[in-house]
Order: structure tokens, then C-alpha cells, then sequence
């Protein structure tokens, strides 16, 4: 038993200076709550209160980062204070990929509906505000906000991914974004897609390991799409259960077909590439 104490002891002494996950968790929900009415408790009826709530935060954030100098190589201050400055085009990108969201989906009634209810809003604008402050140098904390969400949505996209503009996600259940993906602007996703690496080597860490999605791309339920050099090329349209490995051009579709030969009894799988003609290339 005293050896069991000790070992404890010591990952508590080793974990002094660790962000608690259920700090972080709060303060995403703070954040997100004071974007989005929707997502607090109680609605802010006086303007002041906003300003006094964006200090607050921000101040919360600051101390974050002071009492945590390794996951920062800059000032905690400042990188606070930049975070919110930066706050005011997060919260117009994640409006935009609500736009998207409302857009893309026939089931949807109501902005109200999806800022509410959606899967795909929630992973998304933990997204987006985690990305903001990985880009500010910060560590670890970016990837426990979006982790959070991973765990409520069942959507995982590491802050690290470069996503543009009325982004969506649709149903979203089983979505995996790796670190080095490059998402284009309007470009739209389902369930259980994968953009992902071809290798899991340890000395690829700094390198590009997951595809590059270009503008206005469709990718449907299943579809898996792995490796650095892959680009999926501008209005391409990538069907379910599809599995690519290599490059696509622009406007191209691409879909999984199984054909039964009678004479054989048999039955071959294939992909069928398409281009904007609906000729196959």
C-alpha cells in the first residue's frame, strides 16, 4: 500500500501545473455560451454585461496560460488578449458554417434548430475557437476543447487542421479530421468520412500526412481518404464507402460499384472516376 501512495503522490507532484480538463471544458462552454444565446443557461440582456463576460474570460484564459508557461513559448496576456481580439471572426465563421449547415440540410427548420441540436454546430465551433488559439502557439489545451467535443459528438477534428469557410457536417457520427488536413471553403461532409494518413510513423509527425480537400467538394457517408499528397480536386463529388489513396481532379465523381458477372457467379468491387461530363476518366 505505501508503495501504491507513493506512486500516486508522485503523479500528483508530476501533474501540479497541468490544465484540469474540466477547467478547460468550462471555459470552452463559457466562450460558447457568450457567442451563442442558445448554448447558456441564462440570455445576457444588458450590453455591458457582454463586455464585462468577454473581460472576464479573457482574463480566465490569461491565468490558464500563466500558471502553465509549457504549453505557451510567449506571454499569457498576450496571447489571451490576442485570442479575443481574433474572437469577433471565429464567431462570423462558425455563423457562416451554421448558413452552410442550414443550407445542405432539408431536415433542418431553423437556424435555432441547429445552433440547438446539431452535432455538427457543437464539433465544428469547438473547432474553430480551439484552432484559433492553436495558431497562437499554444499546446495541448486546443486539443482538449476539441477532444470534448469528440467525446459529446462523436466527431473528431484535431485544432491543428486548416478548414475554411461554411464548412459542413452533416449527421457528423464517426467524422475523423487529421492534424495536416486542408479543407477549402463550402465544401461538405458526412458521416463516418476519414481524412486521414497512409503512415503512422513517429518521424512523420512534422510532416503533411492527410489529404487535401479543395472548394465546393461533397464527400459522402463512409468514404475514407488518406495520405499527404492526396488532393481532391475543386467540385468533386466523392460517393460512400469509397477509399482513395491517390489524387482526384477537379469536378471529377468517384464512386464505389459492386457488378455481378452471372456467368461466373461472381462478384467485383470497383471504383468508378467520373469527370464533370459524366464521362469516365
Amino acid at each position: 500500500m505505501d508503495s501504491f501512495v507513493s506512486k500516486l503522490y508522485k503523479a500528483h507532484q508530476d501533474c501540479s501545473d497541468c490544465p484540469s480538463p474540466k477547467v478547460i471544458q468550462q471555459f470552452f462552454e463559457d466562450v460558447l455560451g457568450l457567442l451563442f444565446p442558445e448554448h447558456t443557461v441564462e440570455r445576457i440582456k444588458d450590453k455591458a454585461q457582454i463586455e464585462a463576460s468577454l473581460i472576464q474570460f479573457e482574463l480566465d484564459l490569461s491565468s490558464i496560460l500563466e500558471k502553465n508557461p509549457q504549453l505557451h513559448s510567449g506571454k499569457g496576456t498576450k496571447i489571451a488578449h490576442a485570442f479575443f481580439l481574433n474572437l469577433e471572426q471565429v464567431f462570423d465563421w462558425i455563423n457562416q458554417d451554421v448558413d452552410a449547415m442550414f443550407a445542405g440540410d432539408p431536415a433542418a427548420k431553423s437556424r435555432t434548430e441547429i445552433l440547438r441540436s446539431y452535432p455538427g454546430f457543437y464539433a465544428i465551433s469547438a473547432y474553430r475557437i480551439a484552432h484559433s488559439l492553436h495558431v497562437l502557439g499554444v499546446k495541448l489545451i486546443p486539443r482538449m476543447i476539441t477532444e470534448y467535443a469528440h467525446s459529446r459528438t462523436g466527431i473528431d477534428i484535431h485544432p491543428g487542421a486548416t478548414i475554411g469557410q461554411n464548412f459542413c457536417i452533416d449527421h457528423g457520427t464517426g467524422v475523423v479530421i487529421g492534424e495536416t488536413t486542408i479543407i477549402g471553403n463550402h465544401v461538405k461532409i458526412y458521416q463516418g468520412v476519414t481524412l486521414g494518413a497512409l503512415s503512422v510513423d513517429k518521424a512523420d509527425a512534422d510532416s503533411k500526412r492527410h489529404p487535401t480537400i479543395e472548394d465546393d467538394v461533397v464527400i459522402y457517408s463512409g468514404a475514407t481518404i488518406l495520405g499527404g499528397s492526396t488532393v481532391i480536386g475543386k467540385g468533386s463529388v466523392i460517393g460512400g464507402n469509397v477509399w482513395l489513396t491517390k489524387s482526384v481532379a477537379a469536378r471529377s465523381k468517384v464512386y464505389y460499384q459492386t457488378q455481378m458477372y452471372h456467368a461466373e457467379s461472381a462478384v467485383t468491387d470497383m471504383y468508378v472516376f467520373k469527370n464533370d461530363q459524366d464521362e469516365a476518366i
